[in-house]
């Protein structure tokens, strides 16, 4: 398993920052990431969405990171594809590519807000056909021949798109998976999954499986082919401290308030996703978060939260791994917290936790 960061550049009422000190406290964050052994950093993409994230355009604190770290990998997702033209997004996925020295990643995904639709004008229910084209476009940009598209939404000829990407084939390519059928239109696409940190672990679990099985199907049991990426990065809120007792204490207004931010601005999508899974026994838990007061007990009941000492979290990340999470995205202190709480956690987190979830398993344990 690789331990990555997660950031939404939130900006809460009750942290008393801006956010340029948002912006300059991430970036240092993600400075001591590099010395510590985090693979790599994740940076949304979201509109309109005070406090919850201030993350509009996430290429461009990526691009201010790269210059302030040299091994970290750093993460571009989600794109929220239909709102871009293709050509634009290659143009600046590889503008990166090169800025970063070949470590970036780039996840897509077709965007839930209707606000945001409504104000880039993109008709929402055209936004499978968008993703699925605007993919096409971005596979042909990778390569060294001029472009040309025929499809539905977009049409141009014997474009040099330029500048082209550093890594070869291309930077690794990973989709938001939220529904189970996404899962299985990841496997088709020969993408990695990054699930969001709104779903309990149980359902999770069960995506995971729909994934491999229908990899299996699509490209066989061998090692993933050039171009292909078949692992699967979860999203945790995480606070690692001495004292588990402490670290609840710390967690519970920041952890409780990303929560409900996140319910809310995703709460159209979580409704459908309750009829996708309406046939576990144990979904009128999930029901009850939507509906109910968030709280830590619930959250970390569900698998949704990490809170605690650092045996705690070993124990709880190793469980991901054995069911087949190979990343997970480390979302300290739920993007909400002092970041000299933060600070204090990765460092702890790095020295205790992530040798013993990094290392490969024992064959011989029991």
């Amino acid at each position: 398993m690789q331990c990555d960061l997660f950031h939404e550049l939130s900006v809460p009422p009750f942290g008393g920052r801006t956010e340029a000190r948002v912006y300059a406290d991430t970036l240092e964050e993600l400075s001591l990431a590099d010395t510590l052994g985090f693979t790599t950093a994740w940076v949304v993409e979201h509109h309109f969405m005070r406090e919850y994230s201030h993350s509009s355009a996430p290429e461009m604190f990526l691009a201010a990171a790269s210059q302030r770290t040299r091994r970290l990998r750093l993460g571009h997702a989600v794109v929220p594809l239909p709102y871009h033209h293709p050509v634009r997004v290659a143009e600046r996925l590889a503008t990166l590519d090169i800025l970063t020295g070949g470590r970036a990643e780039f996840g897509f995904g077709r965007g839930f807000s209707p606000a945001e639709y409504a104000t880039f004008g993109v008709d929402m229910g055209d936004s499978r056909s968008l993703t699925e084209e605007a993919l096409a476009v971005l596979r042909l940009s990778f390569g060294p021949e001029r472009v040309s598209f025929r499809g539905r939404h977009f049409h141009f000829d014997d474009l040099d798109v330029v500048p082209r990407v550093v890594q070869r084939p291309h930077p690794p390519l990973w989709t938001a998976a939220v529904s189970p059928e996404s899962f299985e239109m990841a496997a088709r696409l020969g993408v990695g999954t990054l699930v969001g940190p709104f779903k309990p672990w149980f359902m999770v679990r069960e995506d995971i499986r729909r994934y491999r099985a229908s990899w299996r199907d699509h490209h066989g049991n061998g090692p993933p082919g050039p171009g292909l990426n078949n692992r699967v990065a979860m999203t945790v809120g995480i606070l690692c401290l001495e004292d588990g007792a402490r670290a609840r204490r710390e967690a519970r207004q920041p952890f409780e308030w990303f929560y409900r931010q996140l319910l809310g601005q995703t709460r159209p999508v979580l409704e459908k996703l309750y009829d996708s899974y309406e046939y576990y026994r144990r979904m009128g838990r999930f029901r009850g978060l939507m509906d109910h007061a968030v709280n830590l007990k619930l959250l970390d009941t569900l698998g949704m939260a990490v809170v605690g000492d650092p045996e705690h979290c070993a124990r709880r990340l190793l469980s991901l791994r054995e069911a087949g999470v190979d990343h997970v995205l480390c979302a300290f202190g739920a993007g909400a917290m002092d970041t000299r709480i933060v600070r204090e956690s990765m460092d702890l987190f790095a020295r205790e936790v992530l040798p013993r979830v990094t290392a490969p398993p024992d064959p011989n344990a029991s």
